[in-house]
């Protein structure tokens, strides 16, 4: 049986930054709150605990942990995010390193534990 190759439209590889290809301000710290939600979405996931329960561990109203988790990342700063998680009992660790190539701006990178 001969196989059918379907051509694909023309496109381009992404960065792996959404935010950067779709050329928004602030990408890289788009990028990271993004990380970091998902993160607290697994932790409450994990927990099995309502919105309600995980608003009340992280000190915020229950809407707005809601508009969070969809994605309105203006709500909060990553510095917020980042406490929110130490609620949930996770460690935070910030590594500040000198950037591989000189001359070019540095970079922020989540790394999952």
């Amino acid at each position: 049986m001969m196989s059918i190759k379907k051509k694909l439209p023309a496109h381009s590889r992404g960065s792996g930054n959404i935010f950067a290809d779709l050329g928004l301000p602030n990408a890289e710290e788009h990028q990271l709150k993004a990380a970091l939600v998902v993160q607290l979405k697994r932790l409450m996931a994990e927990r099995e605990i309502t919105q309600t329960e995980a608003a009340r561990l992280v000190e915020m109203k229950q809407p707005d942990l809601s508009k969070l988790l969809r994605g309105q990342f203006k709500l909060v700063s990553v510095e917020k995010l980042m406490r929110m998680l130490t609620a949930f009992d996770q460690d935070v660790e910030i590594t500040v390193k000198p950037h591989r190539k000189r001359g070019e701006a540095g970079r922020i990178t989540f790394i999952p534990a």
